[in-house]
Parts: structure tokens; sequence; C-alpha cells
């Protein structure tokens, strides 16, 4: 395999932002996760729970409340006092709907779809009809003194539940006037707050409503009467969220001490039909607040501060007892925030509203396998370069050589060209850029910079030829038969030649470059791609998916190379396909053709293609380190995988050239340091 001299970057000082809401869509087992600064992003459950789709956030857009409407469509509200809803095709907002109401609080859908209900800060309902374009105001309901903090419908779609301050209200639909009011007790352990906050309210078949609130009670009323029925304190801090599942077997509520309660309904006694809310399981997968909850089929959903979004999937209600039943914790997003200049060894960094660029530091020291060398030089913080306007940035990418940098918000494009004299940089924008540039999912520059490829989110890929200070627009390739599906991942070969695209359903496009015209797409497979790379020579395409699976396409001959036939009909390893976390970066060693480097977050491989594949009875990954020559040698000749596990987690590895590579880490400890402290527990009576 040889050695390799590897820069161990720390310094890309990335903190996700912490989740706010989440909505599960039982039909299609998609989860719409938004974030504090506005990013809403959409996981794909079936496909190994792969962030497949995102929404750049805004400023001045902080999203309260997320929620599933008829087909599958998507909105937010949040406290600007705007409906929107996303395109889930084009990955853009289609519009935005003032509610006239003040900061929108809450948001749900009725059972059927069909309809909306947000809660404002001036204390209105108000319902909106989902007709076939956007959505259609229709009515307020009874305006009440305090912000309208959560809703609930009744499964049957006649009533809904509003949790206030102080109190909950019961209205009807039809006329909109409130039929009941409860009023929530105040005291926590003797002690009489200022406020009680309905912080989430559930409504059932059987006409119970469940409430949370700030004093830390879990608390079921009865509808009909207006009456306490049961009360649970299990807090000594608000219980922010709520959750139920479809059968109202069970439910799931977050606390802002990090702790999730699960609550089950069972039988009184072994032989009684009578049945009864029990809290069951406590689990403490957070160190801080849960903002927020959800219930699918088979596990609890949660997420909050930390920016940890946690699956926890019910053994109860799992069938096979394999992986799908271990904790998921996903923590970084699935998409890349780094790219690279071999040529110059520098490192961009895209942060939401600002790119950071370095340079590597290097040493003269030499060393064996396992050390490690002083720097004779630092790492140089060359540039901080500020975004105007309150979008995020959704893709940036600097070019091999170091002397260009594009990124793109969700309504400009911007590129700039780079000059360095010494120890000095200058920055000069490009401008005067054609009006179809408005936004881009993805950037890539060709191997010796000279060509730009920009995926926009209408579907179309543009080509611009580079040079001295300027730019030409050479081909725009449009979306195939009418369809307007956003290009998400571009791989360029060495050669020039050869684009590969791959969409949000899982296709890939191959372009030539050198005839401006389709070449052919790569046979579609069920699972979305994670990861492209072209192979210098034999311009091979390699495809990861998340599921794990790796697959090779010979772009000349529009088929797939003998190596790839042979790893779909033995298989990967089973450790290989329990992997967690999908592959975001693939590259192909310049000098070794037979040699592919991928990574995920925990894990860097490089496969060998004239090794043997290993098979479930051989060992996969081996920590221990090799005690003799020939254990060195029969750990090289056993099988085709090489995995090394001792960067983590890994946000971004590549070869800078045949002998180095570039590891960016980002531990979970520099992050939890960043965010906002705690609060403190009393442990043993201290």
């Amino acid at each position: 395999m040889g050695e390799f001299k590897v820069h161990r970057v720390r310094f890309f000082n990335y903190v996700p932002s912490g989740i706010r809401c989440v909505a599960y869509n039982n039909q299609s087992n998609r989860l719409a996760v938004s974030r504090t600064d506005g990013t809403v992003e959409i996981y794909n459950l079936s496909a190994n729970y792969f962030q497949e789709k995102f929404f750049p956030g805004h400023e001045s857009r902080g999203t309260e409340a997320l929620c599933w409407a008829e087909g599958q469509r998507l909105f937010s509200a949040g406290l600007n006092g705007e409906i929107l809803e996303y395109d889930l095709q084009a990955l853009n907002i289609k519009y935005t709907l003032d509610a006239f109401g003040g900061p929108i609080w809450s948001m749900t859908a009725s059972p059927s779809g069909s309809q909306l209900l947000v809660g404002c800060e001036d204390g209105s309902v108000k319902l909106f009809e989902v007709t076939p374009d956007k959505i259609q105001f229709a009515r307020n309901f009874d305006r009440q003194k305090s912000r309208i903090l959560s809703l609930s419908w009744h499964p049957a779609g006649t009533h809904v539940a509003a949790g206030s301050i102080d109190y909950i209200s019961v209205f009807d639909v039809k006329s909109g006037s409130i039929t009941r009011k409860m009023v929530l007790d105040r005291q926590h352990l003797g002690v009489t707050k200022s406020r009680c906050i309905v912080w989430g309210v559930a409504f059932l078949s059987d006409g119970t409503v469940i409430s949370v609130d700030s004093v830390g009670k879990v608390q079921l009323w009865d509808s009909a009467t207006g009456t306490l029925v049961k009360s649970h304190l299990i807090a000594n801090a608000d219980v922010q969220s709520i959750a139920v599942a479809d059968q109202e077997d069970s439910f799931v509520v977050g606390t802002a001490e990090g702790t999730v309660f699960h609550f089950q309904l069972v039988s009184v006694t072994s032989n009684s039909s009578e049945k009864q809310w029990v809290r069951t399981k406590p689990f403490q997968h957070h160190t801080h607040d849960v903002r927020t909850v959800a219930h699918s089929p088979t596990a609890l959903i949660s997420g909050g501060t930390d920016t940890h979004l946690v699956i926890r999937p019910l053994m109860e209600k799992v069938e096979v007892k394999n992986y799908d039943a271990a904790l998921r914790k996903i923590t970084f997003p699935h998409r890349r925030l780094i790219s690279c200049s071999k040529r110059r060894q520098l490192l961009l960094f895209q942060f939401a509203h600002h790119l950071e660029l370095w340079r590597l530091g290097s040493t003269a020291a030499t060393g064996k396998n396992g050390d490690t060398l002083p720097l004779s030089k630092n790492a140089d913080h060359l540039l901080h370069l500020k975004t105007k306007g309150p979008e995020n940035i959704i893709c940036s990418c600097v070019s091999p050589c170091g002397s260009w940098i594009a990124y793109s918000t969700a309504s400009r494009f911007f590129l700039y060209r780079l000059k360095y004299e010494r120890d000095n940089i200058s920055l000069q924008r490009v401008s005067k850029l054609p009006a179809f540039l408005r936004s881009a999912l993805h950037i890539l520059f060709s191997e010796d910079s000279t060509k730009l490829f920009v995926a926009s989110n209408q579907g179309s890929l543009h080509v611009i030829h580079l040079s001295e200070g300027s730019f030409k627009h050479l081909h725009t390739f449009q979306p195939q038969s009418g369809t307007v599906e956003a290009m998400c991942l571009l791989a360029v070969s060495p050669d020039g030649n050869w684009l590969a695209a791959s969409g949000t359903s899982a296709g890939v496009h191959i372009y030539d470059l050198h005839h401006l015209k389709l070449h052919c797409t790569v046979p579609a497979y069920n699972f979305p791609v994670t990861a492209l790379a072209i192979a210098p020579n034999t311009n091979n395409l390699v495809i990861a998916h998340s599921d794990q699976q790796v697959f090779e396409f010979s772009i000349p001959d529009k088929q797939y190379t003998e190596w790839s036939r042979s790893v779909q009909k033995q298989g990967f390893h089973q450790l290989w396909l329990q992997r967690d976390t999908p592959i975001t970066h693939i590259s192909i060693h310049p000098k070794r053709p037979m040699h592919i480097l991928l990574h995920d977050a925990y894990m860097f491989c490089i496969i060998d293609k004239s090794l043997p594949l290993p098979n479930d009875k051989t060992v996969l990954y081996n920590p221990l380190p090799p005690k003799n020559e020939s254990d060195v040698f029969l750990r090289r000749t056993t099988h085709g995988f090489k995995m090394s596990k001792i960067y983590k987690p890994l946000l971004f590895m590549d070869l800078l050239d045949e002998r180095t590579l570039v590891a960016v880490e980002r531990p979970l400890d520099d992050i939890i340091a960043q965010l906002p402290p705690p609060i403190k527990k009393k442990k043993f009576g201290t």
C-alpha cells in the first residue's frame, strides 16, 4: 500500500447549528429537520438515514414549526411571521406567505393533510387550505389573550387543542369557537412559578389531551369535561416537546435537562382490559435541551441545542435484531464543507456566513511509521471572506491551482481571482457574471483550473472557461426530458473530457465535455449517491451509495467494470455494510490506479482492486499493530481493504500528492465546549 505523510488538521472551527424542530413523514419514511440558523434538512430513513436534501438558512428566518401536508409537501413557519413551502425537486423555496399575526410559534397539518393551522404571537389561530399550487387563508379561530405556542388536531379533524401560557384551549374546527379551556397549575414541588408555558400538546382519538409544560409536568386532560385526569412530574426544568405514535400506544417527550422519556399505554393487570399511561424508559443521549422529538413506527427521534440528531430504535418494534437496531447519532452534514488546492497546499473552509483560506504547515523532520513530526512552519490563515446579505452559503470551492474561489448563496453567485506575491495575497471579484449564474448547489473546477462547472437548482449544468481574470460561457447542459431535478454532486475526469453529475433521485449522468453532449446514464440504483470520482487514464467512474455499496462504471465502455461485477457477485463484508455514516469523498491514487481512497466520518479506507475481497469470515479491520515482518506481509496480502480509524470525526481527507494526505478532523469535545452551558443538575447530594 505504501506509506503516507499525513497533515492532521484540527483548526476547522466548525460548530453545527442546534436543532429546533423535526417532522416525520410516514408515507415516504423521511424526516425533515430545521436548525436554529433556518437551515432545513431532509433525511431518507429508508436509505440508511442519509441527508439527501437541504435548504440553506437565512438570518431573518428563525424556524419554529415544521410539518408535512398532503402530497408530501413540506411547510415551515417562524418568528418572521411567514409560512414557507419548499420545492423538494428544485431544492429552493416555492413561495412565502405572511400570516398577518406576528411571529408564528406553532403549525400543524390536519389528519388529511388538506389544511394547515398556525398559532401566532397575537393569540390568533389561523386556518389555511392547502391548494395544488399554494396555500390560501380560510378563516381565524377565536383570538386568545396570549401567544399560541403549540397546536394539535384531533385525529378525526373535528377539534383542535392549542397550548398557551397558563391554559389549554379546545376549538371546534367548523365554528372556530372555544368549546373547553383547561387552566394549568403553576406549582412545582411546592413553589408557585410566575407562569406555566404549555410547550406541547397532543390530541388523542379518545378525547384525551396530553400537555407538556415549563413546570416539568406531563399532564393528561379530558377534553370533554376539561378536567385533569393524570399528572406526571418528570423534570426539574421545562418539558419542551411531545410526539405520539400513530397507533397511540406510546409517546415520547423531551426535557431541558437533556433527557428523553418514553411513555407507553399498558394494561393495569395481566388479564385486565383497563389501560393506563406509564413512564417506561428514560434516555440520556443529549447534553443540552431536547427542543424537539418525533415518533416513527420503529424509533424515537430527538434533537436539540447540542446539535445531535438522535435516532433510537424501539427494540420491541424492530423485527430483526441486527445493526438496524443500533442507536444513530448524526452530528455533521452529509456534504462537503472543505475543498483543497493541491498545488498550493491550501484548504478552503466553508461556514454559514464566511469562508476561510488556510495554507498548510510544513516540516523538515523525518521519522518512522506512526511518528508525529514537529512543524518547521505553522499553518497560515490567509483569507477571511465574509458574505454580504442574510443568506447562508450553499457551496464553495477553491481551484486546484489556488487562483480562484467560487461560492454561492440562494440568490447570488460569487467568483474571485486570487494573486500571490510572496507572503501577501490579493483578492479581486469577477464582476458582471451572466444572469443564469444566480444560484448553485455544487461548484467544481477542472484539474487544470481552466474550467468551472456549476450545477444549478433548475437541473442545468453550466460550463465556464476561465482565463486570466476573465471568463467565457461555453455551454449549458439542460435537464433531461423536461424534468427539473437538482444536481447535487459533480465529478470531472483529470483529463477534463468527462463530467459526471448526480441528482436527488439517485441517477448519474455522464457528459462528454469534448463534444458537449450527454454521453450516457449509469443504470438506476435504489439508494442515493453520496460520493463520485473519475479515475485517471482509465476514466472509470467510482460511485458510492448510501447503503455503503461501491460501484465502478467504465465511461468509455458505458458499462460496469469486471471488478465491479465481481464485487456485486461476492458482496461486501458484513461490517462494511453496517457502517452508519456515508462515504463523503472518493479519490484515486494518481500513480496507482488500482487504489481507491475513500472515507466516512469515522473511517479512512484504501481499496486495492488487485487483491481479493474480504469475506464475512475474514477480519475486516485489525486495530492491533503487526508483531513482525511476516505479520505485515500477511496483512498486506490477505484482502484489498485497508482501513484506519485513527482520524475521527473525519470531515475531509484527500491526496495532496502521491505520498501526502491531508485529514481534517473536528473532535466532538471541541464543539460541546463552544455551546452554551447545559442546565446544572445536582449529583449525589452536592
